[in-house]
């Protein structure tokens, strides 16, 4: 087994080659779609959230009002280290079993966005990097996501550098351009981390 850790900046394009080494063949774990299913209705994270936030972080159907939490956490870093108290392990142990029912022979792709910014790279054997230009995110941000340009800038603000991102790289993907110029970069690197 070959564990990888994937990760870019936002707007760099980890969805598409995310999908793009699952078609290959990838077992794909994805830290933020696992930060969502650890915190559903009926779920321990869940009552762990609003045991400690209150009932007011649900929303009417019982689904974790995410806006609310997010403006209650991120306006209090001591709150903030309480959520990813309660979220950060139960993410950990799912990684990890779905890690764990992965053949012995496979490549275990984990997207983490955060991976630079939380040091996480000596966990993994290969470090992709998916870069791109400030600028080309700031574009797609503002294209694809609809953001505004203070949105966008504030949340390029929060993440580790382009350049603090590729000094933890084994392999960089290059998605400056088109979407066509991304693929083959993609295959290549799928050829790499099966050799590995």
């Amino acid at each position: 087994m070959v564990k990888v850790g994937l990760t870019g900046g936002i707007g760099s394009g980890k969805s598409e080659v995310s999908r793009l080494l699952a078609s290959y063949g990838a077992v794909i774990v994805d830290a933020d779609k696992i930060a969502r299913e650890v915190v559903e209705p009926g779920t321990p994270g869940l009552a762990a959230v609003v045991e400690e936030f209150g009932s007011d972080v649900l929303a009417p159907d019982g689904t974790l009002d995410r806006p609310k939490l997010g403006a209650i956490v991120f306006s209090d870093p001591e709150k903030l280290k309480v959520l990813n108290a309660i979220v950060h392990p139960l993410v950990g142990a799912r990684s990890a079993e779905l890690e764990a029912s992965a053949g012995p022979d496979a490549v275990v792709i984990h997207d983490v966005p955060l991976l630079t910014e939380n040091g996480l790279a000596p966990l993994y054997d290969k470090v992709v990097v998916i870069d791109a230009a400030p600028q080309t995110q700031l574009d797609r941000l503002l294209r694809l996501r609809g953001m505004s340009e203070d949105e966008a800038k504030s949340r390029m603000a929060a993440q580790a550098t382009r350049e603090q991102r590729l000094a933890i790289a084994d392999l960089v993907i290059d998605n400056d351009g088109p979407l066509e110029a991304l693929e083959p970069q993609v295959r290549e690197v799928w050829e790499r981390l099966r050799d590995a």
